[in-house]
């Protein structure tokens, strides 16, 4: 982030991640309307896959500078690009971008009249009743894709020597009450985490090396480590552990697939040694 020179935050309140991701010249925080308080009509997809309007929101702050993104995202585009490739101050009329939606996107076109119709629908070809496929026969092609045959580097290969050390397939999570990368609280009630520092092990692996709950200890990858973790035990299978991110993403590379480019944030083989070694 560091490295971008510019960086403009809409946001409903602050919160660490403004703090931590800092530009290199300018950090911009725009305090912006919530979902409750949006002047426009917006549409939602609720989890039974039906889109339906929402009516227009009110705020509380009667005397508070604050402008809904819509209108503060069309007024930048406005002013940086004019009215290429798009009218951008029109589309601060939601109406008419539903109706730019129901031309572009194949199976959105009833979001074109919901304004007049109010209708709720489901998003065309979204929902499979019968067992029809996009093949040439109409059925489904079924195949087999082997297991990898994943192994994990020896504590060697980090190369440290620690006593009492350990290698496990590390994987990244969110904590409860984190959403992507915005942390509203620190612990994690769910899993026994009180902080962010920490990472969860199965209790036979933190024994296999001597470590109680509570214990410190140093989490290393192929990019760097991170000292005074704090060993919680919790639900996880053996061989592998859970931290946080984005705050352990420092300590490694994560490797991409090259056929999907999903970085490996899932398995990520890490050395986990005491911080008295």
């Amino acid at each position: 982030m560091g490295n971008i020179d510019t960086i403009i935050y809409l946001a409903t309140k602050p919160n660490i991640g403004h703090f931590h991701g800092l530009a290199k010249t300018n950090t911009i925080i725009i305090p912006v309307l919530n979902r409750f308080e949006n002047p426009h009509k917006t549409t939602v997809e609720s989890g039974n896959n039906f889109v339906r309007l929402n009516d227009e929101g009110k705020t509380h702050l009667k005397d508070a500078d604050l402008i809904s993104e819509v209108e503060f995202l069309t007024e930048l585009a406005h002013r940086l690009l004019g009215d290429y490739p798009v009218e951008w101050h029109k589309m601060q009329d939601t109406r008419y971008v539903r109706q730019l939606i129901a031309r572009t996107i194949p199976g959105y076109e009833k979001i074109g009249t919901i304004d007049d119709t109010k209708e709720e629908f489901t998003i065309s070809g979204r929902i499979v009743t019968e067992p029809h496929f996009k093949t040439s026969s109409g059925k489904a092609k079924m195949f087999a894709t082997p297991l990898p045959h994943l192994t994990l580097p020896e504590a060697k290969d980090f190369g440290i020597e620690a006593v009492n050390s350990l290698v496990l397939a590390l994987m990244t999570g969110r904590s409860y009450s984190q959403h992507n990368t915005v942390v509203y609280k620190i612990g994690d009630r769910y899993r026994g985490m009180p902080q962010r520092h920490c990472i969860l092990m199965n209790r036979i692996d933190a024994e296999k090396i001597n470590l109680a709950q509570g214990d410190r200890v140093t989490v290393q990858g192929d990019a760097g480590k991170l000292d005074k973790i704090e060993v919680i035990y919790g639900a996880v299978r053996e061989g592998a552990a859970l931290m946080f991110y984005p705050e352990v993403n420092v300590i490694f590379k994560a490797t991409t697939e090259t056929r999907s480019g999903t970085p490996a944030y899932k398995r990520v083989p890490v050395l986990v040694y005491g911080n008295k070694n």
